[in-house]
């Protein structure tokens, strides 16, 4: 099968916001892929994400979905977190079930706000993790990451974003992830630094003709 024909990826998430963003970045690059949300297939079949691990969460993600898609697709699952300096890097791989299991994005940003409650300036770094793997067509996996470094606000702002962008300064700004809009969060994101790496991947075999 000639890469030319791939339109579709397939990405193991049910999250509306993750699908949005990575769509928005796939027509930003031109790449000629559709990035499609898991509901098309079904949706997201159950995984617990117990593995411990950015890589490992993600590849139990992506070979679930996997199972289900069409043969010859694509597949892409992502994991990502926040890594908080004064947490020894936590909620970090629990970022999604910070506040507990039922993976409430607005208790989890509550409750990092008071878990940093008081934390001194020099205490408050913390960085956004991205790690994506993809399945292709013969089942081989890829994988691509990337780091936002940033710090933590003491309390949310900006209304624009999702999980944790509220309080979350990257290196070099003033205003938080939901504060800067998703265009320079586009630019500065992990999420976009893991799919640069990928996009670079995806043209390179592009390149070659043929699926490596």
């Amino acid at each position: 099968m000639s890469i030319a024909q791939i339109t579709r990826i397939y990405l193991a998430s049910g999250n509306a916001h993750k699908v949005a963003e990575m769509g928005a970045l796939a027509t930003r690059d031109g790449l000629g892929v559709e990035i499609v949300s898991a509901k098309v297939l079904g949706g997201m079949p159950a995984v617990e994400e117990d593995t411990g691990t950015f890589l490992g969460n993600a590849r139990k993600k992506a070979l679930a979905l996997w199972a289900i898609a069409p043969a010859g697709s694509v597949v892409l699952a992502d994991d990502s977190g926040v890594c908080v300096d004064h947490l020894d890097g936590g909620p970090g791989v629990e970022s999604a079930y910070f506040a507990g299991p039922q993976g409430d994005a607005a208790a989890n940003l509550k409750k990092l706000v008071e878990v940093m409650r008081g934390v001194p300036g020099d205490r408050r770094g913390a960085k956004f993790y991205c790690l994506l793997l993809l399945i292709d067509e013969a089942g081989g996996e890829h994988v691509f990451d990337g780091a936002c470094v940033g710090t933590l606000l003491d309390e949310p702002r900006g209304g624009a974003g999702f999980g944790y962008d509220p309080v979350f300064v990257p290196e070099g700004y003033a205003q938080s992830y939901a504060e800067l809009g998703d265009e320079v969060k586009a630019r500065l994101s992990h999420r976009a630094k893991a799919w640069a790496a990928l996009s670079a991947w995806w043209r390179g075999r592009n390149a070659a003709g043929a699926i490596t």
